[in-house]
C-alpha cells in the first residue's frame, strides 16, 4: 500500500489521467475505436524529441554552451541574464522540461561557485518562468504546442507569428525583472571547470553530432516533410546501436499520461450530453478556460481535455501557454525547478513558493492584459 501511495504522489497527473480514462470506459464500452482517439503522430514525435534531447544532454552539449556563455560574464546581472535566457531561448528547441532539468542544476552550481547563493530563489524562479514562456514560441517547445500544432494544421510560420508578440513581451518582462535583482552591478567571477566542457571522451562529440542530425530530421517531420513513422524507426535503431541506455531515460510517464487523457476526452466526445455541454462552455472562452483549467490540472492535460471541443486552436494555444503561469502545478515543468531547489535548500521551500507564486501571478496578469489589448485592436 505504501508503494501505491508513493507512486500516486510522484505520478499524480498520470494517476488522474488513467482514473478518468477508466471511469469514462464505464459509459463508453472499450473497443477498437479507442485506438482512433490516440494521436500517434504527436506521441511519436514527442518520444523522438525526448530521446534526442536526452542524448544531447548526457553528452554535455547544453553544459558546454552554458559554460562558454558564462565565461564572458563580469557582473551579477550578466550572470543572471545568461542563466535565465539560456532557459528562455533553449526551451524553444529542447522543450521547457529539458531546459529546466539541464540549466537549473547548472544555475545552482554556478551561483554556489560564485558565492551568490542569495540570488538562487529569484534566478531559479525566473528560469522557470523563462522556460515556460520561451517554449510557447515554437511547435516543439512543449507537449501542448506539439499536439495543437498537429491537429490544427497550422504552418510553422503561422504558429510562430501568432505566439511571437507574447514571446517578445515575455522577454522584455524578464529583462525588466533582472534589472531589479539585488546587487545587480556587483562583480562576479564564474568558476569554469574544464571538466564541464565538451570533450571527445567516449566519442561524445561524435555522438552529439549524430543527435544533432536526428534533431534536424525531427524538424522535417514537424514541418510535415517526412512521415513520423520513419523518424521513430530511424531514431530507435540509431540510438539503440549507439547508446541504448538513452532510450530508457525518457519520461514514459508523460507519454502514458497523454494516452490516458486521449481515451478520456475521446470517450467524453462520444457521450452526446457531455459533448454538447463542453462545446457550449468553451466556445469563445478558449483563452479563459485554458488559463483557468491549467491552474488546477496543469496545461498539458488542460489542452487534451479542451482540444476535442473547439476548433479555435489558436486561442486555446494561447490560453494553455499563458496558463502555464500562476500556480506551481499550472505547468508540470515548474515542479522540476521546485524539486531541484527543495533538494538543495530544503529550509527555504516556503520562501521559494511565495516568491514563485507572486512572480508567476504578475506575469500571468501582464500577459492577459496584453491579450486583452490585442483582442480590442482586432
Amino acid at each position: 500500500m505504501k508503494q501505491v501511495v508513493i507512486f500516486i504522489k510522484n505520478e499524480t497527473v498520470l494517476f488522474v489521467a488513467w482514473t478518468l480514462a477508466f471511469i469514462s470506459a464505464v459509459f463508453v464500452k472499450p473497443s477498437g475505436a479507442y485506438f482512433d482517439y490516440i494521436d500517434f503522430r504527436s506521441l511519436g514525435i514527442l518520444w523522438s524529441l525526448m530521446v534526442i534531447m536526452q542524448g544531447l544532454k548526457q553528452n554535455g552539449v547544453f553544459s558546454f554552451v552554458g559554460m562558454r556563455l558564462l565565461a564572458k560574464t563580469k557582473r551579477v546581472w550578466q550572470l543572471a541574464a545568461v542563466l535565465i535566457f539560456l532557459c528562455f531561448f533553449c526551451s524553444m528547441f529542447i522543450t521547457n522540461d529539458v531546459a529546466l532539468i539541464t540549466f537549473v542544476p547548472f544555475a545552482v552550481m554556478m551561483l554556489q561557485a560564485c558565492k551568490k547563493e542569495g540570488l538562487m530563489i529569484p534566478v531559479i524562479v525566473l528560469q522557470t518562468v523563462a522556460a515556460n514562456l520561451g517554449s510557447m514560441l515554437t511547435p516543439i517547445g512543449n507537449p501542448q504546442n506539439l499536439y495543437l500544432f498537429g491537429i490544427s494544421q497550422m504552418s510553422v510560420v503561422e504558429f510562430i507569428c501568432w505566439m511571437l508578440p507574447y514571446t517578445i513581451f515575455s522577454g522584455i518582462l524578464l529583462m525588466g525583472c533582472i534589472c531589479f535583482l539585488k546587487g545587480k552591478s556587483d562583480p562576479v567571477v564564474p568558476a569554469i571547470s574544464e571538466r564541464n566542457l565538451l570533450t571527445n571522451e567516449n566519442g561524445r562529440v561524435r555522438k552529439a553530432c549524430v543527435y544533432m542530425g536526428l534533431f534536424v530530421l525531427s524538424l522535417l517531420v514537424v514541418g510535415r516533410v517526412l512521415a513520423y513513422g520513419y523518424m521513430v524507426v530511424i531514431v530507435f535503431v540509431i540510438v539503440f546501436i549507439m547508446e541504448k541506455e538513452t532510450i530508457f531515460h525518457v519520461d514514459y510517464s508523460l507519454l502514458l499520461t497523454f494516452v490516458g487523457f486521449f481515451i478520456f476526452t475521446g470517450n467524453m466526445g462520444k457521450i452526446p450530453a457531455v459533448s454538447s455541454l463542453l462545446q457550449q462552455m468553451i466556445q469563445g472562452r478558449e483563452v479563459f478556460l485554458g488559463v483557468l483549467i491549467s491552474q488546477c490540472i496543469s496545461n498539458v492535460p488542460a489542452t487534451l481535455l479542451l482540444a476535442g471541443f473547439t476548433e479555435e486552436y489558436k486561442n486555446l494555444l494561447l490560453g494553455v501557454n499563458i496558463g502555464g503561469l500562476g500556480t506551481l502545478i499550472a505547468s508540470m515543468a515548474s515542479l522540476i525547478s521546485y524539486k531541484i531547489f527543495a533538494n538543495t535548500c530544503s529550509k527555504e521551500k516556503g520562501r521559494y513558493f511565495m516568491h514563485f507564486t507572486v512572480v508567476n501571478v504578475l506575469f500571468l496578469i501582464a500577459l492577459l492584459l496584453l491579450y486583452a489589448v490585442c483582442k480590442t485592436e482586432n
